[in-house]
């Protein structure tokens, strides 16, 4: 069922198809009235726009973790929109093998999870969000999501099954949180 309201509609009746919140998240980066927005920006299942600004140190992170990803291969993509069941969340990084890109070359918005997508805690972040990120990614394809704690100096892992004991993307975490 197409959300494109009608004269006639004044409510959306159910929540957007993952390919509807993609158009609608294209529509917003296509839109100058939010080139300036500082922070990222996601979607709920309604469409509507959630803002999470960030901090140096938390850019400092996600910089120093795209540095680390690249001994895997593959591409490491910093804030890339997914389109999800629960919502279009945009992690901090996220890697993709080289079949995966190819799969999904020029795609605005990509309508499945690259194999590995990564948060970086910030302290307005709550638990129940971290949680819906992670179950999101993992129901749109991720086979592993991190979730990296700079005041603690940790990553949780998880996978379909829960949380890992390591992960099967190892990275060297020396200086990360330098």
């Amino acid at each position: 069922m197409s959300h494109l309201m009608s004269k006639d509609q004044e409510l959306l009746e159910s929540p957007l198809s993952s390919q509807e919140l993609a158009e609608r998240y294209r529509d917003l980066c296509y839109d100058r009235r939010f080139a300036n927005v500082p922070g990222k920006v996601e979607l709920d299942v309604w469409g509507r726009i959630l803002m999470t600004p960030a901090s140096v140190y938390h850019g400092r992170i996600q910089g120093r973790l795209c540095q680390k990803l690249a001994i895997l291969g593959g591409e490491t993509l910093i804030e890339a929109g997914i389109a999800t069941p629960m919502g279009l969340f945009v992690p901090d990084l996220a890697w993709a093998s080289t079949p995966f890109m190819t799969r999904h070359a020029g795609q605005w918005v990509l309508t499945e999870a690259p194999e590995l997508c990564i948060e970086v805690v910030s302290p307005a972040n709550s638990v129940k969000e971290m949680e819906e990120k992670t179950a999101a990614y993992l129901a749109a394809g991720a086979q592993e999501v991190w979730i990296v704690y700079p005041q603690s100096k940790r990553c949780e892992v998880y996978g379909q099954h829960g949380l890992l004991h390591r992960s099967a993307y190892p990275i060297d975490w020396i200086g990360v949180f330098a």
